[in-house]
């Protein structure tokens, strides 16, 4: 393709709301053009870069015995109705109805949509398993959309939906599916990490994102420095903590605490380590149908509520705070609150941490009043549950090595769904015993057009992308130095002809610019190779550069096509 016929606006700016390199340069690359809020067009660079990415997914999960099919952008609500997720997913769903008053959603993902096909297909576990995925355009109705391609409303989503008999086949498929991902997310150039996670608004039993390793990243990650062990910071576990400061030893007995509220304070005031305090957090849980209740969570005073796992431990919808006020009416005091003297229907919540503790200092439930020597004694109908963050420090569960933060993009998340989805959306087949049974599912997914700024983050420099030959919307650029000079003309001229007569992808820079402009757009643009006919080219010198920063050399005109040819 001849520059001067392509469609590249590149711009010298990039809008103000553009802050990560990869919304920055695929903007000023005139790769997307911005729409309104989370919406992009794909020019054609930004087309050329998504297909390649979209090639790469589909050979590999082809090549994993995946069958690619496309389903309907639009869905009836009526099937998340019965699956349970109509309510449940939030606000993110965009709901809508057509002039006959039916009720649809755009879909965001499409489990109800597949177990729907597969019920209307599929009787016998002879048909079995089954792999479907395809590569559609997806829709949430984020809060805040932002970062460009990161963090946008409309997106272009790989989404795969297995059907097994059992779950011993659902769990082969699973770690099948983790192992081809791995192969995509490689070809791709991206260092990533493989982290146990939340399932969240998907469901399921279990759980695996791939983060791709970046400051840039929206979420924190735990990482072991000793082992392979990472985790989404919603799903993290440590080994417990041993507080090798003595407890307090004291009798049970309410003490005047006058004004002291926070741990802090309350740490302060006895001169007792925060491990000793039993911090209460105060959250309303949202459910289905409108429903809420109180909920009080109880942990240790040194530790921070992880609001997802708080969120699963009440099967929830959402957790939202609750004011001074609203506490009042359920008898209960802000900065002094405690598991006594509660009220019956206030739900209460304890992290696994207080299981059996001992010596604690806790809120009374009563204005500046705390109870000390508070020995817990948890009865069996009690909700105990793992609520809290891990720290940095803390210790791996899997090898005791220390646990850190890092940040990370999500890229992929597969998930083993069992019979989450077929079971209340009723599809079933005949097993070998001639019993009805659900199907076992799994699902697996793959954020392709989020995959384009994920690799910019990791691979680009102060002047711009840095694609690889898997994702890059062309295998070389031919670049004239000088248009006006008939002999560098021609020769490029050539050297892209014969390039094209071997099916490699070629861009030709033939425009009437200074060479020093074209240079600053091949670098914005970020092709991995250039051929540069310039001064030289009358003594049949060419120069080769690689975007990477690699040195450049000379090369003869006679063997210019060989040395792509090896290069690409």
């Amino acid at each position: 393709m001849k520059f001067s016929n392509l469609l590249i606006p590149t711009l010298k700016e990039a809008p103000n709301d553009a802050t990560l390199p990869s919304h920055i340069y695929l903007i000023r690359g005139g790769f997307i053009q911005g729409v309104g809020s989370g919406l992009y067009n794909f020019l054609p660079l930004g087309k050329m870069v998504l297909d390649r990415v979209r090639n790469v997914v589909k050979e590999e999960l082809d090549n994993a015995g995946a069958q690619e099919v496309s389903l309907g952008f639009v869905t009836p609500a009526s099937l998340w109705v019965e699956s349970g997720r109509f309510e449940k997913y939030g606000k993110e769903l965009l709901r809508f109805k057509d002039r006959k008053d039916n009720d649809f959603v755009l879909g965001p993902t499409h489990e109800e949509m597949m177990v729907s096909l597969i019920k209307q297909t599929v009787k016998s576990y002879k048909q079995l398993p089954l792999n479907l995925y395809q590569i559609n355009l997806k829709f949430r109705d984020e809060i805040r959309p932002r970062f460009g391609l990161m963090r946008g409303r409309e997106f272009l989503m790989k989404d795969g939906y297995s059907f097994h008999n059992n779950e011993e086949d659902m769990k082969r498929e699973f770690a099948l599916m983790e192992e081809t991902y791995k192969k995509i997310f490689t070809r791709l150039g991206l260092d990533f990490r493989v982290v146990e996670a939340d399932s969240g608004a998907i469901g399921g039993t279990g759980s695996k994102e791939f983060m791709v390793l970046a400051d840039s990243g929206e979420d924190t990650i735990v990482v072991c420095r000793s082992c392979d062990y990472g985790a989404n910071i919603e799903a993290a576990k440590s080994m417990p903590y041993v507080q090798q400061e003595e407890a307090p030893q004291g009798s049970f007995a309410k003490f005047n605490t006058p004004d002291v509220k926070t741990i802090d304070e309350l740490s302060s005031f006895f001169k007792v380590n925060p491990y000793y305090m039993v911090k209460t957090v105060a959250k309303k849980a949202l459910y289905d149908g409108g429903k809420e209740e109180v909920v009080l969570f109880f942990l240790r005073g040194s530790d921070e509520l992880q609001e997802i796992k708080a969120v699963n431990s009440v099967n929830a919808n959402d957790l939202v705070d609750i004011s001074s006020d609203e506490l009042e009416q359920f008898g209960l005091e802000a900065g002094f609150l405690g598991p006594y003297n509660l009220s019956n229907n206030i739900k209460t919540v304890f992290d696994n941490s207080l299981k059996g503790a001992m010596n604690l200092i806790c809120g009374a439930n009563e204005k500046d009043y705390h109870y000390v020597g508070v020995d817990l004694k948890l009865d069996k109908d009690t909700i105990i549950d793992d609520i809290v963050s891990v720290k940095e420090g803390d210790k791996c569960i899997h090898c005791g090595g220390s646990l850190c933060y890092t940040k990370g993009i999500e890229v992929g998340h597969i998930f083993q769904l069992g019979t989450r989805y077929s079971q209340p959306l009723k599809a079933e087949f005949l097993d070998e015993n001639g019993k009805i049974k659900p199907f076992v599912m799994g699902t697996y997914g793959i954020g392709v057009s989020r995959l384009l700024a994920a690799i910019i983050e990791q691979h680009h420099d102060e002047k711009g992308c840095i694609w690889n030959k898997e994702s890059s919307p062309f295998d070389i650029c031919v670049i004239v130095s000088n248009v006006k000079d008939e002999k560098q003309s021609e020769i490029a001229l050539q050297i892209y002809n014969e390039l094209k007569a071997k099916n490699i992808n070629t861009l030709f820079d033939d425009r009437n610019e200074r060479f020093g402009f074209k240079m600053k757009d091949y670098e914005l643009i970020g092709v991995p190779n250039a051929v540069i006919v310039g001064k030289k080219a009358e003594e049949g010198i060419v120069e080769l550069i690689s975007r990477d920063g690699q040195a450049a050399r000379e090369v003869n005109i006679s063997n210019i096509i060989e040395a792509v040819t090896n290069i690409v």
